[in-house]
C-alpha cells in the first residue's frame, strides 16, 4: 500500500512526465528530430534510431512511466527504480551535452535550466526508494 508520504512525490513527478509523454504523441518531424538529435548527442547509440520511431518510443516510456506514477496499486520501490534509470539517464543528458552547463560541469547555463530541473526527478526517485527499502524501521 503507498503511503501518502509516497504518494505526493509520486503524483507530481508522474503527472509531469505523464504530460511530457502526452504532448510528444503526435510529434511533427521537426519535433521528433530535435529530440531525437538532442538524445542521440549523448547517447550515440541511438544515432541509428529513425526520429520519429524513438520519439514514439520515447512518448510510450514516459506515458507508461507517467501512469505507473499516478496509480497507488503500482509498488513504491518499483515505480523508484523504474523513475531513476528514467531521470539518471536525462541528468547524463543534462551533464554530457555541450552548453548545458558552466565551466565547472555542474552548475547550469540559461540553455541548461530546462535539462538541470529533471535533478529534482532523480531525487523524487531516491528519496522514494530509500523509504520503500527502510519501512516499518
Amino acid at each position: 500500500m503507498v503511503k501518502l508520504r509516497q504518494y505526493v512525490p509520486r503524483l507530481a513527478a508522474g503527472a509531469y512526465i505523464l504530460n511530457s509523454g502526452l504532448s510528444k504523441r503526435g510529434a511533427d518531424d521537426a519535433t521528433a528530430q530535435g529530440i531525437h538529435g538532442m538524445a542521440a548527442g549523448t547517447y550515440s547509440f541511438l544515432e541509428d534510431v529513425e526520429p520519429k520511431q524513438f520519439t514514439k518510443a520515447l512518448s510510450t516510456a514516459e506515458i507508461a512511466l507517467g501512469t505507473a506514477l499516478v496509480v497507488p496499486f503500482v509498488p513504491t520501490g518499483l515505480v523508484a527504480l523504474g523513475l531513476g534509470v528514467f531521470s539518471a539517464g536525462l541528468v547524463g543528458m543534462y551533464l554530457k551535452t555541450p552548453g548545458m552547463t558552466r565551466e565547472d560541469g555542474v552548475r547550469p547555463t540559461e540553455q541548461g535550466t530546462g535539462l538541470a530541473k529533471d535533478v529534482f526527478l532523480l531525487g523524487i526517485a531516491g528519496g522514494l526508494l530509500v523509504d520503500s527499502l527502510t519501512r516499518g524501521r
